[in-house]
């Protein structure tokens, strides 16, 4: 089997396959209303909202940049406010999960394996490392998630 094959089932496996740590980023979001994403636990912490837009916007960021793009990530490295805290909202946003989850599978299948060895001129690591750290990137805030739905 190919890197790239086991690359993408494994980044599959922690979006709803069945991981090694026995919890998806779609199995935890399930039945999460939009008020319970939106909900502050505490004014430290992000809401499980918050989180999935920034993992939105930093799966299309190492996506861009593996597709060659130069990019600049901004200050607020994708945490932002919920504005339209609506269920129509929240559905949106776990619909963008998806279809992020749909472009990096697309990607990774017809990913060849010297591409790993290119240089990300954004941070100097190779691309076999922006991979995986995106794919450690869902697995750190998936574990946030967690937490979180169950102070809920």
């Amino acid at each position: 089997m190919s890197e790239s094959k086991r690359v993408s089932n494994l980044y599959q496996s922690i979006y709803n396959g069945n991981p090694w740590l026995e919890v998806t980023l779609a199995r935890t979001l399930e039945n999460v209303t939009a008020e319970q994403a939106y909900r502050k636990i505490n004014p430290k912490l992000n809401t499980i909202w918050e989180i999935v837009n920034h993992l939105i916007q930093w799966r299309r960021n190492i996506l861009r940049r593996v597709q060659g793009e130069t990019i600049t990530t901004p200050d607020h490295n994708y945490f932002v406010p919920i504005l339209d805290s609506s269920e129509a909202s929240w559905e949106q946003s776990l619909q963008s999960l998806a279809k992020s989850q749909e472009l990096w599978s697309a990607f990774l299948s017809d990913f060849d394996d010297a591409g790993f060895d290119k240089i990300d001129p954004n941070n100097n690591h190779n691309f076999y490392e922006d991979i995986h750290g995106i794919i450690q990137h869902d697995v750190y805030h998936l574990g946030q998630i967690v937490i979180l739905k169950k102070l809920l």
